[in-house]
């Protein structure tokens, strides 16, 4: 008797994202074994990241070394104006060129040996700290193309200290972290990011104030009128933050904290970053007196953390993006950046995780007009086209391992349809193993070109046959291939060269019969 031929469908692929955490035969077929160089896109599919493009034609004096740190000053007047520190010199954009700051001070130029800063503006000023570095600061009301120490300002009072840390909120300048004393928060005058010691400036010094014995700044963030001051492993909540001289230690949070200066994310509605378990999400809850912290790594916790333990935690550099719902991480060591979706958290509150592999950002920004900025070898990048520059990169989605239905039978597959949207004049991989070899059968088959107008405007494709559209200007493009081979448990992949179109994958059909009993 031949066995029928059944149809198994997967809609929505990829959708929860990758999961190494848990184990893959308890898996749902939502998640990914594999998800590179992919993004979930607004309708919940498995797609293709946004590659980049250079903003600076030119290099000028960055030369070929690497943007260490993006920044945007917003005047007071609405200019915009975008700094940025690579090959230990200050730059600026101006259009698509790239012009240093020179020293504008009265004394010795100051020595810079890195370009690791953190920048913060206060009042239409930009300020830029790092350990062992004097303090400099960048006025355009005073000179568009010169930067001087913050001690050469004008009206320039007590001691500014030379901070690793500094962030600007609530009117005023907030600094940690010294090579000489790392448990105290000093905070500037208001709208004065260059008087501490006068007005309503001075510090704050937490040494006896860890829940869980003594611990170090790492970072500081604000939010909803609270001042969190992370340690590496303890987190205090300080409400009242808009007075600085009455506000108050609210709560607590032992165990957890921030192992990365630069991991720190404000969302609007909540505060990512890295701890020594994860990334987490603060997640306040001021009327419960508690504060939960979602792991939003939980799926591939054991993987990201295997990964941090290799990294210099100072080149860490993550970014929230408002306009593309997502939070991104990058380790340089790895040269992996794990990408965390915000649309929406998991049942768990966990996040989708998708991981870039050849993007290779060294610092990031996401500026006001919702552009994604990251930092490049002798360039500062915009997030958006479909090309790394003028390469080429590789979309691979893997599903996880499954029974077809009957755990006790073998599968023996016959075709693998796979309902395609974008792309164009691209060959497009089909994958599938059995049983857990790591041994898989391929076929390869191509996307068309694609000449798709307007929605609505084209009927045909350019070969003739009959294109159906998904959205404006894109095709959907149902792809089949022929399988072989059986196994009790089944794993299908599908990989692309991502060439300037984007791609994602809506629909997965699996047809296949039932073989012998095991």
């Amino acid at each position: 008797m031949t066995q029928q031929i059944q149809t198994f469908s997967v809609s929505a692929p990829g959708f929860y994202g990758v999961n190494t955490q848990d184990s893959p035969l308890d898996l749902a077929a939502g998640y990914a074994a594999i998800a590179t160089n992919c993004v979930i896109d607004q309708y919940g599919r498995i797609g293709s990241r946004k590659g980049w493009s250079r903003v600076n034609t030119t290099s000028g004096n960055l030369g070929a070394n690497n943007v260490g740190v993006i920044h945007e000053l917003v005047q007071t007047d609405g200019t915009l104006t975008v700094l940025f520190a690579g090959n230990n010199k200050l730059f600026k954009l101006s259009g698509t060129s790239v012009v240093e700051l020179t020293y504008g001070g009265g004394g010795t130029t100051p020595t810079i040996t890195a370009s690791n800063w953190q920048c913060a503006s206060l009042n239409g000023i930009t300020y830029f700290f790092q350990t062992g570095h004097d303090p400099l600061v960048y006025d355009p009301a005073v000179s568009t193309t010169t930067y001087k120490r913050v001690t050469e300002k004008t009206g320039y009072a007590a001691t500014v200290p030379q901070a690793n840390i500094v962030i600007s909120a609530y009117g005023r300048l907030w600094a940690a972290n010294t090579t000489a004393d790392n448990v105290t928060v000093y905070f500037s005058d208001l709208l004065a990011g260059h008087v501490w010691s006068t007005g309503t400036s001075g510090s704050l010094n937490i040494s006896q104030v860890w829940p869980n014995g003594s611990d170090e700044i790492t970072g500081l963030a604000a939010h909803n009128g609270f001042l969190l001051i992370f340690g590496k492993r303890q987190i205090l909540i300080y409400s009242g933050a808009t007075t600085p001289s009455s506000m108050t230690l609210t709560d607590a949070v032992s165990n957890i904290g921030c192992i990365a200066r630069d991991s720190i994310a404000n969302t609007g509605t909540d505060v990512i970053f890295l701890s020594n378990s994860g990334i987490r999400s603060f997640l306040r809850t001021i009327q419960e007196k508690s504060a939960p912290l979602r792991d939003l790594s939980k799926n591939v916790r054991n993987d990201l953390m295997t990964i941090v333990a290799a990294e210099t935690l100072a080149n860490i550099k993550a970014v929230y993006s408002e306009s593309n719902a997502f939070y991104l991480i990058n380790f340089p060591t790895a040269a992996q950046v794990y990408c965390f979706d915000t649309k929406a958290a998991l049942q768990d509150g966990s996040s989708r995780v998708t991981v870039w592999d050849s993007i290779a950002p060294t610092a990031f920004l996401a500026i006001r007009n919702g552009d994604l900025l990251i930092g490049k070898n002798g360039y500062v990048g915009k997030y958006g086209t479909y090309l790394d520059h003028a390469s080429t990169y590789r979309l691979q989605y893997f599903t996880t391992y499954a029974d077809l239905g009957n755990p006790n039978v073998t599968s023996i597959l016959k075709r693998i349809a796979v309902v395609v949207i974008g792309g164009s004049n691209q060959g497009f991989i089909i994958k599938w193993g059995y049983d857990f070899s790591g041994q898989y059968y391929s076929t390869t088959l191509t996307i068309p070109v694609s000449t798709v107008a307007e929605y609505g405007t084209a009927e045909y494709g350019a070969n003739g046959s009959p294109v159906a559209y998904y959205s404006q200007g894109i095709a959907l493009q149902t792809l089949v291939g022929q399988t072989s081979g059986s196994g009790k448990t089944v794993q299908t992949g599908y990989e692309t060269e991502i060439n300037g179109y984007p791609v994602s994958i809506q629909k997965i059909e699996i047809q296949a019969k039932n073989g012998k009993l095991v």
